[in-house]
């Protein structure tokens, strides 16, 4: 799939590069953050197990087969990232991530947006999983994505087309 066109001023993504590594192990240890305030570890401590969670983390999305791995910027500036599996019947989003300080500005609604044309382009739904308390999960709801399965922990949610309902999870 090429790199698809955000409708939304200043939006872009591209491939990632090797050059990205620095960003995305930043904006991962942003997700782990508020949890591990709570752990009475040292600096270096939390820095470990970020790098090591991260390179797990890594080493298990890059093994989906026909994955697509792109970065998000905003007027230039590294935000985010996307990861898209092409499958049969769908496009799974593997991951969408922004750093805390882009969330709620419109960035991940314009991203999934293009998404979603995507999938209308080709007759795919839209497919992720989320765990149940991020807060990402109202955007979804928001936008149309419905559940499909409890999985405990994460909820698998699909979007359907233009005209899904949200519904409540």
């Amino acid at each position: 799939m090429p790199v698809f066109p955000i409708e939304r001023p200043g939006t872009t993504l591209r491939p990632l590069t090797n050059a990205d590594q620095p960003f995305l192990l930043h904006l991962y240890g942003t997700t782990r953050e508020a949890e591990l305030q709570a752990t009475g570890w040292t600096d270096a401590q939390k820095a470990h197990f970020v790098q090591m969670q991260f390179d797990a983390q890594q080493r298990a999305y890059f093994a989906y087969p026909d994955a697509e791995f792109f970065v998000i910027e905003q007027d230039g500036a590294l935000v985010g990232r996307l990861y898209l599996q092409q499958r049969e019947e769908a496009l799974l989003i593997i991951d969408i991530s922004l750093v805390p300080q882009r969330c709620g500005l419109g960035i991940g609604s314009a991203v999934l947006s293009a998404v979603f044309a995507q999938a209308l382009a080709v007759g795919k739904r839209v497919q992720l999983h989320v765990e149940r308390f991020n807060p990402a999960l109202r955007l979804y709801q928001r936008m149309g994505f419905r559940p499909v399965e409890d999985k405990g922990v994460y909820l698998f949610l699909e979007w359907g087309g233009a005209t899904a309902p949200a519904t409540p999870v």
